[in-house]
């Protein structure tokens, strides 16, 4: 499992006459783990459906490690980059152990069976995502965060050195949110992460990229990203951003204007 560099030139993506993405370049280095933030609609999804290849680019190109992800065979490029979605697959027959199982199909020929090494592999990925003692279960029973965890599980048995995750906390508690991300920085691999909570993109991520009506406005560390300025420009809420006094990691926290406290307490 090898990191590589990730890098998104000049992307547009132009969908039904409507540019949903607009000349976005950015590069997330071998072993960082950078953010993707911004308001619903900002593109967010859209941008790393051209990473795994889910979404031709209109324009520009995404390279990992410098090949053009459209010239890799899908083989190739799964062997190399692992993705996890927002949304669960359909309902289907599968045992939660035959669905982490499938992160190791770019591994094997057609119905070739699993082997030690991919059992010890599924094994420990069930582990690492506390979902071990769901293996036999239906993954079409599941909760909503039982299956993002079986998911991301699935993407850690694909054993690649780079990652795309868009939201991958969407459905979790507070308590698997936080060691989805613990696990992301322990594997050491690239990663691009959409997320929401800005507090956690700021607490787990290295550099965060601020998608807005489909351009790239803000890039850098969390401490230069993250101002009130910016989060009244993006965001359009009045927040403050102080730093936590054990962390040292900016916190931010929104301010209800008074009319909408008026409305909540009514």
């Amino acid at each position: 499992m090898t990191a590589a560099t990730l890098r998104a030139e000049g992307v547009g993506v132009v969908i039904g006459g409507r540019a949903l993405v607009e000349d976005v370049s950015l590069e997330v280095a071998t072993g960082e783990v950078v953010a993707l933030v911004g308001p619903n609609g900002a593109g967010k999804s859209t941008l790393l459906r051209t990473f795994y290849r889910a979404l031709r680019p209109t324009s520009g190109r995404v390279l990992l490690d410098g090949d053009d992800v459209w010239q890799l065979t899908g083989r190739q490029l799964a062997r190399r980059l692992a993705a996890v979605l927002q949304e669960a697959p359909g309902e289907f027959e599968l045992t939660v152990y035959d669905v982490v199982a499938m992160g190791r199909s770019p591994y094997k020929r057609a119905f070739q069976g699993d082997d030690a090494a991919d059992l010890r592999i599924v094994t420990d990925a069930l582990a690492a995502l506390d979902v071990a003692g769901l293996a036999q279960a239906p993954f079409d029973r599941l909760s909503g965060g039982e299956k993002q965890r079986v998911l991301i599980a699935r993407a850690l048995a694909q054993q690649t050195g780079t990652m795309v995750l868009d939201e991958p906390t969407n459905h979790l508690d507070l308590r698997h949110q936080l060691d989805a991300l613990h696990l992301v920085r322990r594997l050491g691999v690239t990663a691009i992460v959409a997320l929401h909570d800005l507090n956690l993109a700021a607490a787990f991520c290295d550099r965060i990229c601020v998608l807005d009506a489909g351009r790239l406005v803000a890039a850098g560390p969390p401490t230069e990203v993250l101002t009130a300025d910016l989060l009244t420009e993006v965001y359009q809420v009045d927040a403050e951003v102080n730093v936590h006094p054990r962390t040292g990691i900016p916190q931010i926290s929104v301010v209800p204007d008074p009319e909408h406290r008026r409305k909540g307490a009514a």
